[in-house]
Protein backbone atom coordinates (compact mmCIF):
# COMPACT_ATOMS: atom_id res chain seq x y z
CA UNK A 1 0.00 0.00 0.00
CA UNK A 2 1.40 3.92 -0.96
CA UNK A 3 2.52 5.34 2.14
CA UNK A 4 1.40 8.89 0.62
CA UNK A 5 4.12 10.46 2.41
CA UNK A 6 4.89 12.48 -1.52
CA UNK A 7 2.86 14.26 -3.59
CA UNK A 8 3.73 12.74 -7.08
CA UNK A 9 4.40 15.92 -9.61
CA UNK A 10 3.78 14.89 -13.14
CA UNK A 11 4.84 17.89 -14.49
CA UNK A 12 3.42 21.52 -14.17
CA UNK A 13 0.08 22.75 -14.73
CA UNK A 14 2.00 24.92 -17.89
CA UNK A 15 3.90 21.45 -19.48
CA UNK A 16 1.56 21.65 -22.35
CA UNK A 17 0.10 24.93 -23.92
CA UNK A 18 -4.11 25.46 -23.36
CA UNK A 19 -3.61 21.78 -22.00
CA UNK A 20 -6.41 21.31 -18.67
CA UNK A 21 -4.23 20.63 -15.59
CA UNK A 22 -5.78 18.02 -13.43
CA UNK A 23 -4.56 16.61 -9.95
CA UNK A 24 -5.39 12.83 -9.20
CA UNK A 25 -6.51 12.82 -5.68
CA UNK A 26 -6.33 8.59 -4.79
CA UNK A 27 -5.67 7.06 -1.45
CA UNK A 28 -4.90 3.43 -3.31
CA UNK A 29 -1.76 4.38 -5.81
CA UNK A 30 -2.11 1.42 -8.25
CA UNK A 31 -6.11 2.76 -8.65
CA UNK A 32 -4.44 7.02 -9.24
CA UNK A 33 -1.64 5.44 -11.63
CA UNK A 34 -4.97 3.69 -13.97
CA UNK A 35 -6.63 6.90 -13.34
CA UNK A 36 -3.63 9.19 -14.40
CA UNK A 37 -3.43 7.02 -17.72
CA UNK A 38 -6.98 7.51 -18.51
CA UNK A 39 -6.85 11.08 -18.50
CA UNK A 40 -3.33 11.45 -19.98
CA UNK A 41 -5.68 9.57 -23.08
CA UNK A 42 -8.05 12.56 -23.63
CA UNK A 43 -7.40 15.49 -25.83
CA UNK A 44 -6.37 18.42 -23.95
CA UNK A 45 -6.13 17.12 -20.67
CA UNK A 46 -2.76 16.62 -18.79
CA UNK A 47 -2.16 15.24 -15.17
CA UNK A 48 -0.06 17.70 -13.20
CA UNK A 49 -0.06 15.57 -9.82
CA UNK A 50 -1.36 12.86 -7.85
CA UNK A 51 -2.08 12.98 -3.94
CA UNK A 52 -3.31 10.49 -1.53
CA UNK A 53 -4.65 12.27 1.43
CA UNK A 54 -6.70 15.69 2.08
CA UNK A 55 -3.68 17.22 3.23
CA UNK A 56 -1.61 16.05 0.32
CA UNK A 57 -4.21 17.07 -2.14
CA UNK A 58 -4.59 20.57 -0.64
CA UNK A 59 -0.53 21.14 -0.47
CA UNK A 60 -0.60 20.05 -3.98
CA UNK A 61 -2.98 22.37 -5.69
CA UNK A 62 -0.99 24.84 -3.53
CA UNK A 63 1.32 24.06 -5.50
CA UNK A 64 0.61 22.88 -8.62
CA UNK A 65 -2.40 24.98 -9.23
CA UNK A 66 -4.74 22.21 -11.28
CA UNK A 67 -7.54 23.36 -13.16
CA UNK A 68 -9.42 20.22 -12.23
CA UNK A 69 -9.50 17.30 -9.45
CA UNK A 70 -10.55 13.97 -9.54
CA UNK A 71 -11.04 13.50 -6.21
CA UNK A 72 -12.02 10.26 -4.27
CA UNK A 73 -14.17 10.51 -1.08
CA UNK A 74 -12.42 7.91 1.11
CA UNK A 75 -9.19 9.24 2.04
CA UNK A 76 -7.30 8.34 5.01
CA UNK A 77 -6.93 11.30 6.75
CA UNK A 78 -10.47 13.44 5.98
CA UNK A 79 -13.64 12.47 4.47
CA UNK A 80 -13.55 14.03 0.40
CA UNK A 81 -15.93 16.52 0.72
CA UNK A 82 -14.45 18.31 3.21
CA UNK A 83 -11.56 19.52 1.69
CA UNK A 84 -13.87 21.60 -0.95
CA UNK A 85 -14.51 24.41 1.33
CA UNK A 86 -10.88 24.60 2.77
CA UNK A 87 -9.70 24.81 -0.89
CA UNK A 88 -12.25 27.54 -1.84
CA UNK A 89 -11.52 29.32 2.12
CA UNK A 90 -7.46 29.42 0.62
CA UNK A 91 -8.85 30.83 -2.73
CA UNK A 92 -8.94 27.94 -4.97
CA UNK A 93 -11.26 27.84 -7.56
CA UNK A 94 -9.98 25.17 -9.28
CA UNK A 95 -13.05 22.55 -10.43
CA UNK A 96 -14.08 19.38 -8.82
CA UNK A 97 -15.25 16.04 -10.30
CA UNK A 98 -15.44 13.59 -7.30
CA UNK A 99 -14.32 9.66 -8.71
CA UNK A 100 -15.80 7.30 -5.52
CA UNK A 101 -17.04 4.18 -4.52
CA UNK A 102 -19.37 6.36 -2.52
CA UNK A 103 -23.20 5.09 -3.26
CA UNK A 104 -25.14 7.14 -0.26
CA UNK A 105 -27.65 9.91 -1.12
CA UNK A 106 -25.70 12.01 1.21
CA UNK A 107 -22.50 11.73 -0.39
CA UNK A 108 -24.24 12.92 -3.64
CA UNK A 109 -26.31 15.68 -2.30
CA UNK A 110 -23.26 16.94 -0.17
CA UNK A 111 -21.36 16.97 -3.70
CA UNK A 112 -23.92 18.78 -5.16
CA UNK A 113 -24.01 21.35 -2.27
CA UNK A 114 -20.27 21.76 -2.71
CA UNK A 115 -20.73 22.14 -6.73
CA UNK A 116 -19.01 19.64 -7.85
CA UNK A 117 -19.05 19.47 -12.07
CA UNK A 118 -19.57 15.31 -12.52
CA UNK A 119 -19.75 12.35 -10.17
CA UNK A 120 -18.33 9.19 -11.42
CA UNK A 121 -19.42 5.94 -9.48
CA UNK A 122 -16.01 3.43 -8.98
CA UNK A 123 -15.75 1.35 -11.19
CA UNK A 124 -15.35 2.86 -14.46
CA UNK A 125 -14.10 2.27 -17.75
CA UNK A 126 -11.96 4.50 -19.91
CA UNK A 127 -15.34 5.85 -22.14
CA UNK A 128 -16.93 6.40 -19.19
CA UNK A 129 -14.11 8.99 -17.86
CA UNK A 130 -13.51 9.81 -20.83
CA UNK A 131 -17.08 11.15 -21.89
CA UNK A 132 -17.25 13.36 -18.66
CA UNK A 133 -14.02 15.24 -19.33
CA UNK A 134 -15.06 15.79 -22.65
CA UNK A 135 -18.40 17.27 -21.87
CA UNK A 136 -16.49 19.47 -18.76
CA UNK A 137 -13.85 21.00 -21.22
CA UNK A 138 -16.70 21.96 -23.62
CA UNK A 139 -18.27 23.27 -20.44
CA UNK A 140 -15.23 25.31 -19.17
CA UNK A 141 -14.78 26.44 -22.61
CA UNK A 142 -18.60 28.44 -23.06
CA UNK A 143 -17.74 29.69 -19.13
CA UNK A 144 -14.39 31.06 -20.39
CA UNK A 145 -15.21 32.83 -23.75
CA UNK A 146 -18.83 33.58 -22.74
CA UNK A 147 -20.21 37.75 -22.67
CA UNK A 148 -23.34 37.97 -21.29
CA UNK A 149 -25.09 40.30 -22.76
CA UNK A 150 -29.01 39.10 -22.10
CA UNK A 151 -30.72 36.51 -20.56
CA UNK A 152 -30.13 34.60 -23.47
CA UNK A 153 -26.46 34.23 -23.11
CA UNK A 154 -27.17 33.02 -19.73
CA UNK A 155 -29.39 30.57 -20.58
CA UNK A 156 -27.17 29.55 -23.02
CA UNK A 157 -24.28 28.73 -19.99
CA UNK A 158 -26.60 27.29 -17.71
CA UNK A 159 -28.09 24.72 -20.65
CA UNK A 160 -24.53 23.62 -20.87
CA UNK A 161 -24.17 23.40 -17.49
CA UNK A 162 -27.15 20.41 -17.36
CA UNK A 163 -25.97 19.06 -20.58
CA UNK A 164 -25.84 15.16 -20.03
CA UNK A 165 -23.28 12.97 -20.86
CA UNK A 166 -24.04 12.11 -25.11
CA UNK A 167 -25.89 8.31 -24.91
CA UNK A 168 -26.03 6.76 -27.94
CA UNK A 169 -29.05 3.93 -29.21
CA UNK A 170 -28.49 0.40 -29.20
CA UNK A 171 -28.26 -0.91 -32.97
CA UNK A 172 -26.80 2.01 -34.67
CA UNK A 173 -23.70 2.68 -36.39
CA UNK A 174 -20.16 1.13 -34.76
CA UNK A 175 -17.26 3.72 -35.04
CA UNK A 176 -13.76 2.61 -35.99
CA UNK A 177 -11.61 1.86 -33.36
CA UNK A 178 -9.93 4.57 -31.22
CA UNK A 179 -13.22 6.98 -31.95
CA UNK A 180 -15.63 7.41 -28.89
CA UNK A 181 -19.45 7.23 -29.06
CA UNK A 182 -18.97 10.65 -26.82
CA UNK A 183 -16.89 12.74 -28.62
CA UNK A 184 -18.65 11.47 -31.84
CA UNK A 185 -22.14 12.60 -29.87
CA UNK A 186 -20.49 16.05 -29.05
CA UNK A 187 -18.99 17.04 -32.62
CA UNK A 188 -23.00 15.62 -33.86
CA UNK A 189 -24.48 18.07 -31.90
CA UNK A 190 -22.49 21.03 -32.95
CA UNK A 191 -22.64 20.24 -36.63
CA UNK A 192 -26.73 20.14 -35.91
CA UNK A 193 -26.42 23.58 -33.98
CA UNK A 194 -24.08 24.94 -36.58
CA UNK A 195 -25.36 27.87 -38.75
CA UNK A 196 -24.15 26.87 -42.29
CA UNK A 197 -20.87 25.25 -42.06
CA UNK A 198 -18.15 24.42 -39.73
CA UNK A 199 -14.43 24.11 -40.05
CA UNK A 200 -12.49 21.61 -38.29
CA UNK A 201 -10.46 24.37 -36.33
CA UNK A 202 -14.40 26.00 -35.12
CA UNK A 203 -15.57 22.04 -34.06
CA UNK A 204 -12.25 21.93 -32.23
CA UNK A 205 -13.16 25.12 -30.33
CA UNK A 206 -16.85 24.56 -29.76
CA UNK A 207 -16.07 21.08 -28.84
CA UNK A 208 -12.82 21.33 -26.76
CA UNK A 209 -10.99 18.56 -28.55
CA UNK A 210 -8.08 19.05 -30.58
CA UNK A 211 -8.76 20.27 -34.24
CA UNK A 212 -6.71 16.82 -35.32
CA UNK A 213 -9.43 15.08 -33.58
CA UNK A 214 -11.91 17.35 -34.81
CA UNK A 215 -11.18 16.42 -38.44
CA UNK A 216 -11.29 12.85 -38.06
CA UNK A 217 -14.71 12.73 -36.83
CA UNK A 218 -15.62 15.44 -38.94
CA UNK A 219 -14.20 13.14 -42.01
CA UNK A 220 -15.85 10.25 -40.60
CA UNK A 221 -19.12 12.07 -40.70
CA UNK A 222 -18.87 12.70 -44.46
CA UNK A 223 -17.31 9.11 -45.04
CA UNK A 224 -20.31 7.61 -43.76
CA UNK A 225 -23.38 10.40 -45.06
CA UNK A 226 -23.78 12.73 -42.43
CA UNK A 227 -21.93 15.79 -43.17
CA UNK A 228 -20.99 17.20 -46.81
CA UNK A 229 -17.59 18.76 -47.53
CA UNK A 230 -17.18 21.99 -49.25
CA UNK A 231 -14.14 23.76 -50.18
CA UNK A 232 -13.79 27.64 -48.85
CA UNK A 233 -10.57 29.41 -51.11
CA UNK A 234 -8.35 31.88 -49.46
CA UNK A 235 -6.15 34.43 -50.59
CA UNK A 236 -3.02 31.97 -49.77
CA UNK A 237 -2.33 28.25 -48.96
CA UNK A 238 -4.41 25.27 -49.49
CA UNK A 239 -8.73 25.61 -49.61
CA UNK A 240 -10.38 25.25 -45.81
CA UNK A 241 -12.84 21.92 -45.69
CA UNK A 242 -15.96 22.80 -44.23
CA UNK A 243 -18.73 20.72 -43.05
CA UNK A 244 -22.21 20.81 -43.06
CA UNK A 245 -24.79 17.89 -41.30
CA UNK A 246 -27.35 16.89 -43.95
CA UNK A 247 -28.91 14.44 -41.34
CA UNK A 248 -28.32 11.06 -43.47
CA UNK A 249 -26.14 7.82 -42.23
CA UNK A 250 -24.97 8.49 -38.76
CA UNK A 251 -27.72 10.75 -38.21
CA UNK A 252 -30.10 8.24 -37.89
CA UNK A 253 -28.08 6.93 -34.92
CA UNK A 254 -24.65 8.04 -34.98
CA UNK A 255 -22.40 5.30 -33.26
CA UNK A 256 -22.82 2.27 -31.13
CA UNK A 257 -20.75 1.38 -27.86
CA UNK A 258 -19.32 -1.68 -29.82
CA UNK A 259 -16.50 1.23 -31.25
CA UNK A 260 -14.50 2.06 -28.37
CA UNK A 261 -11.07 2.48 -28.49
Amino acid sequence: MWDGQDVSRAGGAGTVAGAIGVLVVDDDFRVARVHRAYVERVDSFRVVGIAGSGEQALSAVEALRPDLLLLDLYLPDVFGLDVIPRLRTAGHDCDVMVVSAAREADAVRGAVRHGVVDYLLKPFDFEDLRGRLERYAVQRGLLRDTVVRGQADVDRVLAAAAMPVPTVPSGSRRLPKGMSAETAGLVERRLREAEGSLSASECARLTGVSRVSARRYLEYFHAVGAAEVSLRYGATGRPERRYRFVGAGAGRGVVSRGGRA
